[in-house]
Parts: C-alpha cells; sequence; structure tokens
C-alpha cells in the first residue's frame, strides 16, 4: 500500500522506512530537512518537505500523497525540550489526524508511551487508566499523550502503540546517548522502580505489523519488565562504569505488559530481554 510515514528520519523512521519498502509498501516520507530528504530518497522513500506543526500545509501534503496508511513516529526530543515535544503530539497530531481524514485516509498507527499509566500494582495493561493526576512536569507529558491517543481513535481504523523504553541507535539508550552517559558518571541511580524496555529495532516491526492490526491500543514492550537495581547495574558493568548509587523511584514506574500483543496479534520481539538487547547495543 501507499504509506505516509510521519517523523520518517527519526530513530524508529529510519529504521521503519527499509521495513516498509521490503514489505512491498510504497513510502512517502516527511521530514523537516534537506538532509532527511536526501537520506529519505536514498533509502528508497519518497520525501517531503513537511512540519506538521502548520496545519494547512499538513492537510496540502496528505492530499496530494493520497496515502492508503498513515504512520505517526514524530518527537521532537533531540534538545530535551519536553514541551516542544508535548506540543508536537497535540498539534501535531491534531493536524495530521485532521489531514488524513480530509485526504480519505482510513488507517492510522501512532507512536504512544507505555510509561504514561497511574500508579498501580503490577505491570500496567492497556485498560488500565493514564497518570492524568500526575504533578508537573509528568503531567504535562500524561496529558499530550492522552490529547493524541483521543484524536488518533477519530481514525476509521486507529492504532496507538505504546512503546516501552527505547534503547538503541539513535535513542537516549545508546552507547553515546545520554542515559549510557548519565550512568557513566554514576549520576543515574539503581532504585526498586520498574521499567520496560523496547529494542528500537521491535518499534518499527510493530510499527509495520500494525498496518494489520484491529483499531485499538496495545503496548508495545519485551516481555520482561526491570527493577533498576537490575538494570542500572548490568548497564553500568557493560559500560565499564562504577557501581551506581542507590535510589527511590516513583510509584509510576511499574512497567508494562505486552500480554495483548503477543496473544491477540501474535507479535513477539525480537529482543525479548532487555539483557540481551543490552548486550547487543552496548557489548
Amino acid at each position: 500500500m501507499r504509506v505516509f510515514l510521519a517523523g520518517a528520519t527519526g530513530a524508529i523512521g529510519r529504521q521503519l522506512v527499509p521495513l516498509l519498502r521490503r514489505a512491498g509498501h510504497e513510502v512517502i516520507g516527511a521530514t523537516r530537512t534537506a538532509p532527511g530528504e536526501s537520506a529519505l530518497a536514498a533509502a528508497g522513500a519518497r520525501p517531503v518537505r513537511l512540519d506538521v506543526l502548520d496545519r494547512e500545509a499538513t492537510i496540502a501534503a496528505l492530499c496530494e500523497a493520497r496515502p492508503e496508511a498513515v504512520i505517526h513516529q514524530l518527537t521532537d526530543l533531540s534538545a530535551f525540550d519536553y514541551e516542544a515535544n508535548a506540543r508536537l503530539r497535540v498539534v501535531g497530531t491534531r493536524n495530521l489526524v485532521d489531514a488524513a481524514l480530509a485526504a480519505g485516509v482510513r488507517r492510522m498507527a501512532a507512536q504512544s508511551l507505555a510509561f504514561a499509566y497511574a500508579p498501580g500494582a503490577g505491570p500496567a495493561r492497556e485498560d488500565d487508566p493514564l497518570d492524568l493526576g500526575a504533578e508537573p512536569p509528568r503531567r504535562r507529558t500524561v496529558e499530550a499523550v492522552a490529547a493524541l491517543e483521543t484524536a488518533v481513535a477519530e481514525m476509521p481504523e486507529g492504532v496507538v502503540l505504546r512503546y516501552g523504553l527505547l534503547y538503541g541507535p539513535g535513542t537516549w539508550y545508546a552507547p553515546e546517548g545520554a542515559h549510557a552517559e548519565a550512568v557513566r558518571s554514576g549520576k543515574r541511580a539503581a532504585t526498586p522502580a520498574v521499567a520496560s524496555f523496547l529494542h528500537i529495532e521491535d518499534a518499527a516491526r510493530a510499527a509495520l505489523a500494525a498496518l494489520d492490526w484491529p483499531a485499538g491500543v496495545v503496548n508495545i514492550v519485551d516481555n520482561e519488565p526491570a527493577r533498576g537495581t537490575d538494570w542500572v547495574p548490568f548497564l553500568a558493568a557493560l559500560l565499564g562504569a562504577p557501581d551506581p548509587p542507590a535510589g527511590r523511584g516513583e510509584p509510576w514506574e511499574r512497567g508494562a505488559s505486552n500480554a495483548r500483543a503477543r496473544t491477540a496479534l501474535g507479535w513477539t520481539p525480537r529482543w525479548p530481554s532487555w539483557r540481551d538487547g543490552f548486550r547487543s547495543v552496548f557489548g
């Protein structure tokens, strides 16, 4: 099918374009930069220069492209500007959904977060509530996630992919990434809080598979929720870093379950454990 990929030059987008092409899809990739256009053309996609915060331009781009599906992988985190990222999730998603509907698109798969759930017992499942009562600044992130998911649900076939903490090339959890540097410098504490990780390759594979999934929300995480007292020392050892200090976690740090993805949709991560995934990235 003809697929419009928003965020085509991001960490997931760079993994996803070749997967889509190998699956036989025509890819129209949106980017904000000239180097991004060149990279997409070299990867076999048709590049479109677009800022989705420009509503009219976004509607025009989708109406011209006439895709059969839209994949939304937009983020704005390169400068650690959480407010800019929240605005992109709210305003950019609103524009993208309206543009897709105007162009007659039925299907959209969009990136969301598996760590926006409210505190609770055990790994979060898709029916658990989001943490809309969180304290600032987390509240802004959760509200933006909720706005994104509400907008995507307006699509006739809207799939929301709640990703875990991404690691691998181009992420904050890469050898040169910000979180790896925090572990190296001893600034990342090992806490009892639980996280669910996801290799960047598995995130892209899920987005490809979502072109055939039923509408709804699905957690896309690995099989092994990890306590900080396990994964932080493990990563420190791989990096040759000193033992991390101890710390306290937050009640909402509970991890997430991928049972729906595995049992109802047949999705299995290539990297089912963060342990093996971390070795592949940092070892």
